[in-house]
Order: C-alpha cells, then sequence, then structure tokens
C-alpha cells in the first residue's frame, strides 16, 4: 500500500500539560497511522487531544465546563504544588493543545504563527489558563501554601484560536473528525446517535430533504388512519365538552421529534443497537471510511479489533487497507495482526512524551512481519526489554535461570521471552532499533562463534540496548551439551531421572529431537541448584538493569 494518493488532515500535534502528555509534539503522516503502546502510554489522550483541537470540546463537552484538576499533568501538577509550597510562586500550568493542519482551500482562513513553534501553518490552539479575573480568588487560595494540593481550575479560562490570532467559531472550521470507540457505543432511545450523524452526513441535501418529506407524510397518514380516526371521536366524545375545541391524538412535530431521532438503520430487518457489538463496530468503521472524499475529514478509531471474530476482523482491515490510501486515518491498536496487515512502517509507539516510528525499517523486515500475520510481533513492540531464542528449550532453561537469579519470572519485571524461530531474529532486531527496546540475544554457536554468531549480528552491536549472547566454545555447539559442562554429570542424571555413564551418552539423549522439549522441561520443572552456562546467566543479568 503506497501514499501516493493520500490525503493529509493534520500534520503535527504540540501538547503540554495535558492528561498523559506533559510536553509533546508527535508528527503524522498521510494515509494510515497506528498508535500502539502500553495502557497508560497515551493512546486515548491523543486521539482526545486532537478531537479537542477540531471541536473545542472533551468527550462531547465543551472543555470549559469539564475541566478539573484532573485533566492536568500529574507531574505539571506535582512541580507546581511543590512550587507552592516551598514558596517559589510558580505560574499555575496552562493546558496547550495545537493541531497542526495540512494546507488546503479549507485551512486556508487559520493559517498564521500564532503557535508555540513559530511556524507559519494553518491550525487550531486550544488552551487553559488563570484567568486574570480571578487575580484576587488566586491570590487568597494560594495565602496558605500548605492546603495547595491541586492545581485551581475553578479560576481557569479557555480560549480556542487559530494559528491566525482569531477566536474560533465552531462553524468556522471545516475540518471534522469522527472518533470510533467500540467501548464507547453510544445508544438513546433505540438510536445510535453517533451513526446517525454519519449516516445523515453521508447523504446530500436532497436525499435528506426526501426522507423529512417521507416522515412528514407518515405523520399525517396517522391521523387518518380508521382504526385512529375512531380513538380521536371516542376521545372527543368523552371530554364533557371541558373545552370547545376538537380533542385528537396526533404525532407531534417537533425538534425533538425529527426522522432522525426516530427513523433507525436496520441490518436484515433488524434494528441496529440490537445486532452484535462487532457488527456495530465495524459498519461505524465502513460508514465513516465512505464519506464523500472531498470532506476535509479525519478518521480516529480505537482499537478496530474490538468484538470482531478473526475473519470479521481480516475483512475490516482489508477495507480500511483500501480506503486508506484516500483517507487520513489514526488507528490506535493492541492487535499483532492488524499491525501486520497494515504495515509496520506505519506504526507510532508512544513512550512518554515522543512518539517513535518504524519508517527506516528495511523493506524486506516489514515484508516478513506483514506475511506472518499471526506472529507476535507486539510482544516485542510491548515489552519493557525482551530475550530473544531460538526455540521452545532455550525459552524454558532462560526462563529457569531468569527464575533463579531474580527469584521472579521476566514476565514480572515486563520482559518478554520470544522465540523467534533463530533465523528471524535479526528481523525482531530491526524492529528493536526504532524503537530503542533493550533485547538479549541468546542464540547457539552452531560450532563457530565468529562467523555462525559475531559476524552475522555484526551490524547490531554498536546499539548499547541491543546485547547478543553465545558460547566461545566451539565444541559446545548447542544448548544441550553446555547444560551437561554446566551442571555435571550427576545433577543431569538427578534431574533426568537418568544413569548415563558418561557426558557423551547424556549429551546424545538430550540433543535427540524427540526429547529436547522434555529435556529442558525436566530443567524448567526442577527443585534441583541449577549451574547455568555463562552465556546464560549473562543475559539473565544484564537484560534487568
Amino acid at each position: 500500500m503506497t501514499d501516493a494518493a493520500a490525503s493529509s488532515v493534520i500534520d503535527e500535534i504540540v501538547i503540554k500539560n495535558f492528561r498523559r502528555f506533559q510536553d509533546a509534539t508527535i508528527q503524522f503522516s498521510a494515509g494510515l497511522n497506528m498508535l500502539v503502546g502500553d495502557n497508560e502510554a497515551g493512546k486515548s489522550t491523543l486521539l482526545e487531544a486532537i478531537s479537542l483541537a477540531l471541536t473545542g470540546r472533551w468527550q462531547g463537552k465543551l472543555l470549559s465546563s469539564e475541566l478539573t484538576p484532573h485533566l492536568i499533568n500529574s507531574a505539571a501538577t506535582a512541580e507546581y504544588v511543590d512550587g507552592v509550597s516551598n514558596g517559589r510562586n510558580p505560574t499555575p500550568p496552562e493546558i496547550v493543545v495545537e493541531l497542526f493542519l495540512a494546507e488546503s482551500d479549507d485551512t486556508f482562513a487559520l493559517k498564521g504563527t500564532n503557535n508555540s513553534l513559530g511556524e507559519d501553518a494553518p491550525g487550531l490552539r486550544v488552551s487553559a489558563v488563570l484567568d486574570p479575573d480571578f487575580t484576587a480568588e488566586y491570590a487568597e487560595y494560594v495565602a496558605e501554601p500548605n492546603q495547595v494540593i491541586s492545581v485551581p481550575t475553578e479560576y481557569y479560562r479557555v480560549d480556542w484560536y487559530d494559528f491566525a490570532g482569531r477566536v474560533v467559531n465552531a462553524r468556522g472550521v471545516k475540518v471534522a473528525a469522527s472518533t470510533i470507540d467500540a467501548s464507547r457505543i453510544r445508544l438513546q432511545s433505540g438510536a445510535d446517535y453517533y451513526l446517525q450523524r454519519i449516516i445523515t452526513e453521508s447523504l446530500d441535501v436532497k436525499q435528506r430533504a426526501e426522507l423529512a418529506r417521507g416522515y412528514r407524510t407518515l405523520q399525517e397518514q396517522f391521523v387518518s388512519d380508521p382504526t385512529i380516526a375512531t380513538i380521536n371521536a371516542t376521545l372527543d366524545a368523552s371530554q364533557d365538552r371541558i373545552t370547545d375545541k376538537q380533542l385528537t391524538m396526533e404525532i407531534v412535530s417537533s425538534q425533538s421529534n425529527h426522522w432522525e431521532s426516530v427513523i433507525a438503520p436496520h441490518l436484515d430487518r433488524l434494528p441496529f443497537h440490537l445486532s452484535g457489538s462487532g457488527e456495530q463496530h465495524k459498519l461505524k468503521i465502513l460508514l465513516a471510511l465512505a464519506r464523500k472524499l472531498e470532506d476535509a475529514h479525519l478518521i480516529l478509531i480505537e482499537e478496530p479489533e474490538n468484538h470482531l471474530s478473526f475473519s470479521a476482523l481480516n475483512q475490516l482491515i482489508e477495507k480500511i487497507s483500501a480506503k486508506c490510501r484516500e483517507r487520513q486515518v489514526i488507528i490506535s491498536t493492541h492487535s499483532s495482526y492488524v499491525i501486520n496487515k497494515l504495515g509496520l512502517e506505519r506504526l507510532m509507539l508512544l513512550n512518554g512524551d515522543r512518539a517513535a516510528r518504524t519508517t527506516d525499517l528495511p523493506e524486506d523486515t516489514q515484508n516478513y512481519f506483514r506475511k506472518l500475520s499471526g506472529y507476535d510481533t507486539l510482544r516485542l513492540v510491548l515489552a519493557k526489554a525482551v530475550i530473544l531464542v531460538e526455540g521452545p528449550s532455550d525459552e524454558l532453561i532462560i526462563q529457569r535461570a531468569y527464575l533463579a537469579k531474580h527469584n521472579k519470572r521476566p514476565i514480572e519485571d515486563g520482559i518478554d521471552v520470544i522465540n523467534v524461530r533463530g533465523l528471524s531474529a535479526k528481523r525482531f532486531l530491526d524492529l528493536a532499533i526504532p524503537l530503542r527496546r533493550r533485547v538479549a540475544v541468546v542464540t547457539d554457536n552452531d560450532g563457530d562463534y565468529a562467523e555462525n554468531v559475531d559476524t552475522k549480528f555484526a551490524p547490531y552491536q554498536s546499539h548499547d540496548f541491543i546485547s547478543i549472547h553465545r558460547s566461545d566454545n566451539n565444541d559446545l555447539r548447542t544448548l544441550e551439551p553446555h547444560l551437561v559442562a554446566s551442571c555435571g554429570l550427576d545433577l543431569v542424571n538427578d534431574v533426568l531421572g537418568r544413569s548415563f555413564g558418561s557426558p557423551a551418552e547424556a549429551e546424545k539423549f538430550m540433543t535427540t529431537s524427540g526429547n529436547k522439549t522434555d529435556v529442558a522441561l525436566a530443567f524448567h520443572d526442577t527443585t534441583e541448584d541449577l549451574r547455568f552456562p555463562q552465556y546464560i546467566q549473562d543475559a539473565v543479568d544484564g537484560i534487568g538493569q
């Protein structure tokens, strides 16, 4: 997939002191952008910040009415409280969200240099700052420093300006965004108003007028229905002439009773809100992507994998992939399948106040992961650190060695042990480099450590977050001979419940293909005090530092 024809609505965002982000500047590319990060990395906050800059609203409500101390970054709040308590009279932290827009006819009027980067660009700026009208109240608030434990957002004002320095009116912003989040499917009175809005905006003026006319015709026909006419005659006759006017029951035509509130979408004649959550979520995404191409419209999708079976997710991803050639779409995901299919080159890893990209991955590495749709790429992306091993036997021994050293499993320290099937280790290292992920590679020397390991991994050893661990004893080609050498024959016999007469006999048994995993499992499960090969010990010692 190429971005040659992809549109771009936003180029960059600056976020200061808003929730997870204290001082972040994040760039976006045309077409598809995929956000990945831990649960508290700020994926949802980033999507909220984009929507906030475009609408002046947070979670659908005006920021001015929703502003609380909890929306201000916790580190900025801590610095402020510490400053007040120590008499430094700090300026209360300001929330700033600046959205730099792509230049177009729709955004030209928003262009200027009123932004923190000083760039002459179209954009929108939302800020929450201390209101000068509350100077006296604020002075009274900080007069007792020991009582200050949060930021007094009650004394803040919210400003919404474009980069030209003008106050923004929502009607004047021709750039829009649809946020699709399966965890927030909003239903009211049987109608999903978010979906209803997408459908309405997908119709042209004449089509909406015809829907309204058809609905009005049905309203008019209601009162002329013979059954309703009989009911109205009964009502009129039974009201004892309290009034001289005729009493009837009719459908009220009002702002709250337009067709949008009562005509709901159906799937195979089943009301949309009674369809499965996965079907609802999928339809919302596809409708948003199908909006008229001339719209300056941004699609924000939170975790499209939610509620979907594998086959349904596959269909959805194929359609998203096709539509992203023409739209700018920002997706947050925890699905390795989604990442592999849509392309690692579009990956943005949120880590603190920065977003690392994988656009520098070699093309063959990108293709490798894309073909391995079931491979758990996200394990490397999301782990604090990773140990790469060649097979299940190595994985079991590494797990046992780490437990012996640290008295806990690697995963308890955020360290994942990944079996990369030997030849693909370099692919994972290509992925680790732009992410600056700490990785230890544990590998056999296969009889020639210089050629099979050192030369092979030489391009990666200049990175201080990557370490390669192998034995320098070429006579011990694989893991099993090293276990015999480090543990000794007696301990090997105890662990395996055998009585081998020589190290060679033990090695022959342990390296037989049908025995390798069972042997490793026995060493993993034993309560004996094991002595591990030095290269394995070095790996488990160093990865946690």
